[in-house]
């Protein structure tokens, strides 16, 4: 297993820890930040979801500078993003800071392209992610962090940026899946 793939297997392996620290509360107590009040627990665990996200461009970064892509990898790395993000968005749902209904969408979405990964794969086909997933991602670890973090910072403008940025990544999850699926038909109706 060379370096990126490693970097991947940590940031899985980092998504139970920033679980603990949403969910249980550890009576580390609260702090006011840019204008909202967080729990310790809360600013540790979206830490660990910023550095595990982190990871998903520094492991990519290092696989293509070093040429080290591998099968592995293109099929690890977006299930690792799938597996951060539909913690991430779940716990939101108990929080009450994002609609049950986004997440639905947005996680149906993540198994109906791991769905149509694994009939690629089938086929002998890995494919990598395109520039709209990547936008999709970015967009939706950027709301993330930001609802994790109670809208820090726009808070005291009373500005709903973390709510805004959660809308837009909803509209690049609905449009990079429908691309995902057009673009891969062909071998959807020959599985059929």
């Amino acid at each position: 297993m060379n370096l990126p793939n490693k970097i991947t297997v940590a940031r899985i392996v980092l998504i139970p820890i920033f679980i603990l620290f949403m969910v249980v509360d550890f009576g580390m107590g609260t702090i006011y930040i840019g204008g909202t009040e967080l729990s310790f627990e809360h600013i540790i665990g979206a830490l660990l979801f910023i550095i595990a996200a982190t990871t998903d461009w520094f492991d990519g970064h290092l696989a293509r500078k070093y040429n080290l892509v591998t099968n592995m990898g293109k099929f690890l790395d977006p299930l690792a993003d799938k597996l951060l993000v539909s913690a991430a968005l779940v716990i939101l749902v108990e929080l009450g800071s994002a609609a049950s209904w986004i997440v639905i969408i947005i996680i149906s979405r993540e198994f109906a392209v791991t769905g149509l990964r694994l009939v690629l794969a089938g086929g002998g086909e890995v494919v990598a992610a395109n520039q709209l997933g990547k936008i999709k991602t970015a967009t939706q670890l950027v709301a993330i962090s930001f609802l994790l973090l109670n809208n820090i910072f726009f808070e005291a403008i009373h500005f709903p940026f973390a709510t805004i940025m959660l809308y837009i990544a909803l509209i690049f999850t609905i449009w990079s899946g429908a691309d995902y699926f057009y673009k891969n038909r062909r071998v959807l109706l020959d599985s059929m």
